[in-house]
C-alpha cells in the first residue's frame, strides 16, 4: 500500500525525524505511537504528502506519491488532522459534505448524499445534521470530521488508506470505541489505516501493526506483542511498566507506574 524509506526531516537544524522507514501492507491497521515530541504527527503529514522534505521517495500503490495527480490522490487517501477549525459557519451536514467535494463540481449527487448519511450515521452525528458546526462541543466536532474524512473514502476504489492524527481526542470511551471500530471495519475490506494514539491499550487492541516512536526515531516496529514489552515500552516512555495479558483478549495490556 505505502512504503518509505529513510525519512528524515530537519526544521531550523532541528531533526525531527531520522532514519524512518515505514511499510504498510493491504488491509492493515498500523497504530504510530510514542512519548510527546517523538514526530508522530509530522510523519504521518510526510507520509500524507503534506510535507514535502529532502529527496525522500513515498510509494503509494508503487507510485511516487508525489506523481498522482491531487484530485484523483483524493479519492484514494483521506487525512483525519489533530488540530481543525472551531470555526467553521456551517451546518454539521454541509461539513461532512465537505469530504465529497473531489466528487462533484457544482451540486451533490445522490451518492454524495448517501455516503453522507452513511458516515453520519456511523460516527453517531445524523442527529446533529442541521445544528450549526459551532455549537458543538469539542467531542462532537470530532466526530463530525472523522465522519468527513471516512466519507470521502466512500466509493467503489479498491484499497484505500486513510490517516488519522489523534482521532479520539475529545472523545467518550463510547465514542472512541466506536471510532475504531469504524477504522477497524475499513480495514477489514482490504483497505489500509495509519492512526496516532496515545493510548497504549487501545492501539494494542486494535491495531495489526505498531511503530514505536520516540525523538525522531523508531523504537520498535512490529505486532503488539513484539512491540509492547515492559523493556521497550518503559524505554520509550522513560517510565516504568508492567504488561499483562488482556483478561478477555489476550492483548498486551500496559500498566504503567
Amino acid at each position: 500500500m505505502i512504503k518509505a524509506h529513510q525519512i528524515n526531516y530537519l526544521h531550523k537544524d532541528f531533526h525531527i525525524l531520522e532514519g524512518v522507514d515505514v511499510s504498510l501492507g493491504y488491509g492493515e491497521f498500523l497504530a504510530i505511537v510514542g512519548p510527546n515530541g517523538a514526530g508522530k504527527s509530522s510523519l504521518l503529514s510526510i507520509l500524507a504528502n503534506e510535507i514535502k522534505q529532502g529527496k525522500q521517495e513515498i510509494l503509494f500503490k508503487d507510485q511516487s506519491i508525489a506523481e498522482w495527480d491531487v484530485k484523483e490522490l483524493s479519492k484514494h487517501k483521506s487525512k483525519f488532522s489533530q488540530h481543525n477549525s472551531n470555526e467553521i459557519p456551517l451546518d454539521v451536514k454541509d461539513v461532512v459534505m465537505m469530504g465529497r467535494y473531489p466528487y462533484f463540481d457544482s451540486q451533490p449527487r445522490k451518492e454524495d448524499f448517501e455516503a453522507m448519511n452513511t458516515m453520519m450515521n456511523e460516527t453517531d452525528v445524523e442527529h446533529l445534521k442541521d445544528r450549526e458546526y459551532n455549537t458543538l462541543s469539542g467531542g462532537e466536532k470530532q466526530r463530525v470530521h472523522l465522519s468527513r474524512v471516512m466519507a470521502q473514502l466512500e466509493n467503489k476504489i479498491a484499497h484505500k488508506l486513510v490517516f488519522l492524527d489523534e482521532p479520539l481526542n475529545n472523545l467518550d470511551v463510547k465514542h472512541q470505541y466506536k471510532a475504531l471500530e469504524i477504522i477497524k471495519n475499513f480495514t477489514r475490506k482490504g483497505n489500509s489505516a495509519i492512526v496516532v494514539l496515545h493510548d497504549l491499550n487501545l492501539a494494542a487492541q486494535f491495531a495489526d501493526k505498531i511503530l514505536l516512536m520516540k525523538s525522531g526515531k523508531v523504537s520498535a516496529y512490529g505486532t503488539p506483542q513484539e512491540v509492547f514489552t515492559a523493556e521497550t515500552i518503559s524505554e520509550a516512555y522513560n517510565f516504568p511498566c508492567t504488561i499483562c495479558g488482556h483478561p478477555i483478549t489476550n492483548n498486551p495490556m500496559i500498566i504503567f507506574g
